[in-house]
């Protein structure tokens, strides 16, 4: 598969079904499409068809408000139909502004109360290890998110139980919803707090890079330890004036005017 070109794809996604309402998460959504594409085009074991078959590898999305994105790739994966993208956050849609397992096919877990999904996770790794079922259980974590007492809570939990089978995601873009994270509660340096914590860590420089990711992917799998994937990402990736808005990309305006010139820019037109 060309990973680069689905990412294109599911950006434009993301950014339309965020156009179609006005307004929504971009600048989380943007940055983790990379991570999201290398999971479900190539390491997790699911099948859409069944999407609660027992013994699947399982993705929490802790950080649930970029939702918009695991929506893109589960509408394009056939978890559902493509033009549901377009009832985000609209009254009566099964894809609220944040992650929900009882309205959207293949969401493992609800989330959007940072820190919790985290918590699920590692509870969700133990269950599968007592089970013997094999599966790999997936969490993807913000930044700011490192702030939460529960995430090292959990994080020192999962080493204590020995969850090899625990691949955890930071999305590290430095930027929270009123701010850098250096300026409101500094969270670095986050290989060290993780390794501390009894954890693998493998920082991975390019976060927006689908072949480090893949990488740093296989090298956890062989881990006898639960990993810490560290991302140096960019909020808003891919966009110019999503990038330039840093904070201010958390939840942001997004028209039908900014969505065609995004779209132009992603395809190389301006």
């Amino acid at each position: 598969m060309d990973f680069s070109s689905k990412c294109l794809q599911i950006r434009k996604d993301i950014l339309s079904e965020i156009a179609s309402v006005g307004s929504g998460h971009v600048g989380g959504s943007l940055s983790v499409v990379e991570l999201l594409v290398i999971l479900y085009y190539k390491h997790m074991n699911i099948d859409p068809k069944n999407p609660k078959t027992e013994g699947r590898d399982r993705l929490i999305v802790s950080k649930g408000h970029c939702g918009p994105a695991v929506y893109a790739v589960l509408s394009d994966k056939g978890y559902f139909d493509k033009n549901l993208l377009y009832t985000l956050n609209k009254f009566g849609t099964n894809l609220p502004s944040h992650c929900d397992m009882n309205k959207t096919p293949g969401v493992d877990m609800t989330t959007g109360s940072l820190g919790q999904g985290f918590s699920c996770a590692v509870g969700i790794a133990k269950a599968s290890k007592l089970r013997s079922d094999n599966a790999t259980i997936y969490a993807i974590i913000g930044d700011g998110e490192c702030q939460e007492g529960q995430i090292w809570e959990g994080a020192m939990l999962a080493s204590h139980w020995k969850l090899n089978n625990l691949i955890t995601f930071i999305d590290y873009n430095k930027l929270q919803l009123d701010g850098k994270v250096e300026e409101i509660c500094n969270v670095a340096p986050l290989n060290e707090k993780w390794k501390a914590f009894g954890w693998d860590t493998i920082n991975v420089e390019n976060g927006n890079s689908c072949e480090e990711i893949d990488k740093a992917i296989l090298k956890a799998k062989s881990s006898n330890k639960p990993s810490a994937i560290i991302l140096n990402t960019i909020k808003g990736y891919g966009v110019k004036f999503a990038e330039k808005a840093e904070s201010n990309n958390h939840s942001m305006p997004l028209s039908q005017e900014l969505l065609k010139e995004a779209i132009k820019e992603l395809d190389g037109d301006i």
